[in-house]
């Protein structure tokens, strides 16, 4: 299985925001309800991690409800990666 570092993974996530006309902060710290970011973009994103890596990401609703920040959407998705 091949990885994405956490900038390519941030990359897909400003597209997927851009999409919507709406841009990621810089700051990895920045609210996902404050950018706008739902659930189906994070549904979304991981869709696209999923076919670049060419693997299914396995995860549960637990561990989704802790994640309310940008940099909280990478480590989640970099855990699963290395998982």
């Amino acid at each position: 299985m091949s990885t994405l570092s956490r900038d390519q993974v941030r990359t897909m996530m400003a597209e997927v925001l851009s999409a919507q006309g709406k841009e990621l902060p810089a700051d990895d710290s920045a609210s996902l309800e404050t950018i706008g970011f739902r659930s189906l973009d994070f549904s979304e994103l991981a869709l696209r991690v999923e076919d670049e890596i060419g693997e299914e990401l396995n995860f549960d609703a637990p561990g989704l409800r802790s994640i309310e920040t940008v940099g909280d959407v990478l480590d989640f998705l970099d855990q699963l990666q290395t998982a």
